[in-house]
């Protein structure tokens, strides 16, 4: 099996990962660092494969020269995304005991309010590149409000999380900046916690690490309440970006889609997942590592190679979803895998898919005509194979209409 070009998955994803499930289940292709990985395309392999305890997200059972993702140093690289039981279940236990559903339902207000203040700020100018003024403050606010983030400190997470998803390789200075400052940053963060607590999730975390080990001895280490911190701000708000943003192309590209979703506002809520999984944000799943020689797709995986498990591939597999590469908001699109499978289930996805349904909302209620404020041709999309994200959406609006979509 010869070495793929990763070139075509970044210019062309879903036209390329089209030809890839055709021609074979699994490919050799080069990571991001140019070391090798196994590529999964179709949809049963995917989904098999997320839930699969013989895939291990612990970088230690990954076999040297092979690709293993980015690194970062223990004080944020003890995370859920790099844990298999029964540390990810410790964890992940602890986390949801914090991160309530209560908790994100009492945020639907806040969040409407949030989205109709950024929409007033830039109706009056008539354009606006949406991913800085929209798409990216809503999810970044809202994610800070919930870990308690104070207002004063705030710094600038988009260049910090971009450093380290699209590293410059002329400046690799960059990245280590960016780790530094986060470092310093959530250390300092959750001294502050410790010092005074407040109703947020952070408090809340800081409190499950300090508190005396329960029955089971549950407790979070140092390292994995920053990680935890570190996570949850990186993770909880970056994909939700691009999720409204593609979202928001998904409907300008498809007039009908749009149109459709005027005229019956209540399907807002199924139309969100057919978007995520039309043209999500997470194009691949978190490398894993097989503990031992494995079959996937009929080509066998020697222990500790890395394995990348393409969501967008499968969620446009005509063999589980008819007319996969069309975009029909009247579809269930139920058993997608844009959020995951199994036990790494996105733990934010119910905050996602809030934010998103109504950032859409406030959108399309705002303005009764949108449109892109430069040629379709123009938009640039980030240059990584791990995220499917524009850097810019420049739009344009008519008349306001306050009485629905």
């Amino acid at each position: 099996m010869r070495p793929i070009d990763v070139q075509p998955l970044i210019a062309d994803p879903h036209g390329t990962y089209a030809a890839l499930r055709e021609a074979a289940p699994v490919h050799r292709v080069p990571g991001s660092d140019g070391n090798p990985a196994w590529l999964v395309t179709r949809y049963e392999d995917v989904r098999r494969a997320l839930a699969d305890p013989r895939l291990s997200l612990d970088k230690r059972n990954a076999k040297p020269g092979n690709y293993a993702g980015f690194s970062l140093p223990p004080a944020l690289e003890a995370n859920l995304l790099n844990m298999d039981p029964p540390d990810h279940t410790r964890v992940r236990r602890l986390v949801v005991k914090a991160f309530t559903p209560g908790r994100v339902e009492k945020l639907r207000a806040p969040v409407r309010r949030l989205a109709d203040a950024l929409l007033d700020a830039i109706e009056p100018s008539g354009t606006a590149d949406l991913l800085t003024a929209y798409a990216g403050p809503l999810p970044i606010t809202v994610m800070c409000d919930l870990l308690g983030v104070p207002q004063d400190d705030r710094p600038d997470f988009r260049a910090w999380t971009d450093a380290l998803i699209t590293p410059d390789p002329a400046r690799p200075e960059q990245t280590r900046d960016a780790v530094g400052h986060m470092i310093r940053f959530f250390t300092g963060l959750l001294a502050a916690k410790r010092a005074e607590p407040a109703d947020d999730l952070l408090s809340d975390l800081v409190a499950v690490r300090d508190d005396e080990p329960g029955t089971d001895g549950d407790r979070l280490t140092e390292d994995e309440l920053t990680s935890l911190a570190f996570l949850l701000l990186f993770a909880g708000y970056e994909n939700t970006v691009h999720l409204i943003a593609n979202s928001v192309l998904a409907l300008l590209d498809h007039p009908e889609q749009l149109h459709t979703l005027r005229k019956n506002p209540d399907g807002l809520t199924a139309a969100v997942e057919e978007l995520n999984r039309w043209d999500g944000p997470a194009t691949l799943a978190i490398r894993r590592f097989p503990l031992e020689d494995i079959e996937i797709g009929g080509t066998t995986v020697p222990a500790g190679e890395t394995v990348l498990l393409s969501l967008i591939s499968a969620n446009r597999d005509p063999h589980r979803f008819p007319q996969a590469h069309h975009l029909d908001l009247q579809r269930s699109p139920s058993g997608h895998l844009a959020l995951g499978h199994g036990i790494h289930y996105c733990l934010g996805a119910p905050l996602g898919r809030m934010e998103t349904e109504i950032a859409l909302a406030a959108l399309l209620e705002r303005f009764d005509h949108l449109e892109l404020a430069v040629p379709r041709d123009q938009l640039k999309w980030r240059p990584t194979i791990r995220a499917r994200g524009l850097i810019s959406l420049p739009v344009r609006w008519s008349t306001p209409s306050r009485t629905g979509f």
